[in-house]
């Protein structure tokens, strides 16, 4: 008989920004850029007084969602209703896909010209857990997922990957619904509820609970009023 203690978990599936990243300053920064410009252009054209976006519209309405649920459900929170529009319209389109790929561009100038970091804390944990034999996984709504991974050299520690390309794949449902990290589980082979997510956003923390996973830690949210 082994002496080596079974594991109470057999996988751990983890968020991406503001868990192993710090590209969630990076988001927030980017969700800030678009709005207050799109905002002020509204007060230009349509003498709407401006009310810029702040740390408050990030955590409670776009922190964690799929990029164009974020737009919607920001823009319904100032009254403002415009075509859902396409994934393929132009940054210049005045829709929610327009508004979320004009927010995809910021990020990505930022990542493509400041890269990425990890939380030293973070990968010292992924590596542990790795040569303790645990399954590992990542989900996230971001599509820039793959690509902020490979920046920072750690997708191969992943055995699945569930991020917003995936879902699109799959028709996955967004945070707070558990279906993105129930299909990692299920692409790891390991049932929830001998699983734990590691999230750092409400709507993600609801998502574990929500899909029965045995475990949740949530960790505190890392975007400040001057981040955002």
């Amino acid at each position: 008989m082994s002496d080596k203690l079974i594991p109470a978990f057999e996988a751990v599936v983890f968020d991406l920004d503001g868990v192993i990243t710090k590209t969630a300053v990076t988001h927030a920064a980017a969700w800030k850029k678009m709005f207050d410009e799109y905002l002020k252009k509204r007060e230009k054209e349509y003498n709407e007084p401006f009310s810029e976006f702040k740390q408050a519209d990030y955590l409670a309405f776009v922190d964690g969602k799929p990029r164009y649920k974020g737009v919607a459900s920001f823009l319904e929170s100032r009254g403002i209703d415009l075509p859902w529009g396409s994934p393929d319209d132009s940054i210049e389109s005045e829709t929610v896909c327009g508004l979320g790929n004009r927010k995809n561009k910021a990020f990505n100038d930022v990542l493509k010209r400041d890269g990425a970091e990890v939380y030293p804390s973070s990968k010292k944990m992924l590596f542990d857990l790795k040569d303790a034999g645990i399954k590992l996984g990542v989900a996230s709504s971001s599509k820039n997922c793959k690509a902020v991974l490979e920046a920072v050299n750690l997708l191969y520690l992943f055995g699945a990957r569930v991020d917003g390309v995936v879902s699109a794949e799959h028709g996955l449902q967004g945070k707070p619904e558990p279906d993105i990290f129930t299909k990692a589980c299920e692409m790891l082979g390991a049932t929830p509820a001998r699983s734990i997510v590691v999230e750092d956003a409400v709507s993600g923390v609801q998502a574990g609970a929500k899909g029965g996973f045995g475990l949740t830690l949530a960790l505190p949210a890392k975007i400040t009023p001057r981040n955002c």
